[in-house]
């Protein structure tokens, strides 16, 4: 390979590393062990993963940055070169560390990174891709090689940092559920929190919305449209029709969500069966766009029917529906931020089973405690209060868990 050709991506990677504000790190950013040969970094489109990589180049190699180099596999210059290319021309020339994105754009991506941590046992290789990555399975086999890390859109905490209002620490569930009262007090003492939430849940989960709040809601539509038609083939032998099914259910589901869903009656809407319906589900949650809750277990092997479908977030209930239902977003919302560290599932009695302990009601001021009177370790999330008092504990303090 020709020196000039490969100029152009160190030159790249120097300029998106240089603009890169280092100001507001994720939550993932001080979790992750650096150091280790090999990291995977999952998760959704837009939730900040390409930020987290360059931010690590600008702060660990300020002084060498020769021997970091950014690279992401959706660039047209590997249309006609290959990665392999790039990992020894680095490596032979200094390189130490190499950050690859968007792994899911490359054909063969486990067996390739296998090689490299087969050939260059010294290069540090840390690399980003979609939700829906399979990285425990595959020809590669690289579960045993790497750590792996999932990051999720930005918590209200974040959110409150992000927009420089509070910079709070993250709470222990636990910790909410038995001293919640003295926290919010606490807290409310810093930031009108309320004043806040209802920013966040419009477009406070992605931190691109800073960049156009105003047309935010297009943009994450066109997210969700490259999701669908690029990163979903990407990693999964799909048929175009598959596809245009998939995302004519989700906007079925964006208008009705949460729900207990009749699954025949949506099958037949879709013109689909049980199986490939049930299937289109799951893609769509592995894709961070839905968000199921079952009371039975799930199995690797064996999908089961959800009893409650969720969208995953909510800034995606204002992108995608046209009538947005405030007992729909709180639902939507706690399931969201619970999810991150806790097993959900769906009970008997109220609205969500946290770590198979923890029983929740959600809703306004009025919610009382009629439905779970009896049940021990109950509690109400309840939207539009700043503070609690006993097991009555406001919904927004949930947002604070991560």
């Amino acid at each position: 390979m020709e020196e000039v050709s490969i100029e152009g991506l160190y030159r790249t990677s120097d300029r998106l590393v240089a603009r890169t504000a280092t100001t507001f790190h994720r939550y993932l950013y001080d979790q992750i062990s650096w150091g280790a040969w090999m990291i995977g970094i999952k998760g959704a489109r837009g939730v900040g993963k390409t930020t987290l990589l360059l931010q690590r180049i600008k702060e660990a190699f300020a002084d060498s940055p020769q021997q970091a180099l950014y690279v992401s596999l959706d660039n047209m210059w590997f249309k006609t070169h290959s990665l392999s290319e790039v990992v020894e021309y680095h490596y032979t020339h200094g390189g130490t560390h190499i950050f690859i994105d968007e792994v899911q754009k490359y054909a063969g991506w486990q067996t390739l990174l296998k090689n490299i941590a087969d050939e260059y046992p010294d290069l540090h290789v840390v690399y980003t891709g979609s939700s829906m990555l399979k990285i425990d399975a595959g020809e590669g086999d690289l579960s045993r090689r790497q750590l792996v890390y999932t990051l999720h859109g930005m918590s209200f905490r974040e959110f409150l940092k992000f927009e420089g209002v509070a910079d709070l620490p993250a709470y222990a569930l636990e910790d909410i559920l038995a001293n919640h009262q003295r926290i919010a007090v606490e807290v409310a003492s810093q930031v009108r929190v309320l004043a806040y939430l209802d920013d966040y849940l419009k477009h406070g989960y992605y931190p691109f919305y800073k960049r156009d709040t105003d047309g935010f809601d297009f943009r994450l539509q066109a997210v969700i449209r490259t999701v669908l038609y690029e990163d979903l083939p990407a990693v999964e032998d799909i048929s175009y029709e598959t596809i245009r099914k998939t995302e004519q259910m989700l906007m079925i589901l964006a208008e009705h969500v949460p729900q207990t869903p009749n699954m025949n009656d949506l099958y037949g809407q879709l013109n689909t069966n049980r199986n490939q319906g049930i299937k289109m589900l799951y893609l769509l949650e592995r894709a961070a766009l839905l968000s199921l809750l079952s009371s039975e277990k799930r199995s690797m092997k064996q999908l089961v029917k959800p009893d409650k479908i969720f969208l995953d977030n909510p800034n995606l209930m204002y992108a995608l529906s046209g009538d947005v239902l405030i007992g729909t977003v709180r639902e939507v919302f706690f399931n969201n931020q619970l999810a991150v560290g806790n097993e959900l599932s769906y009970p008997r009695q109220g609205d969500f089973l946290v770590n198979g302990r923890y029983l929740f009601e959600v809703g306004g001021r009025r919610k009382s405690f009629e439905q779970i009177r009896d049940v021990p370790d109950s509690f109400l999330a309840v939207d539009g209060i700043e503070t609690g008092h006993g097991s009555r504990i406001p919904l927004w303090m949930f947002g604070l868990l991560y």
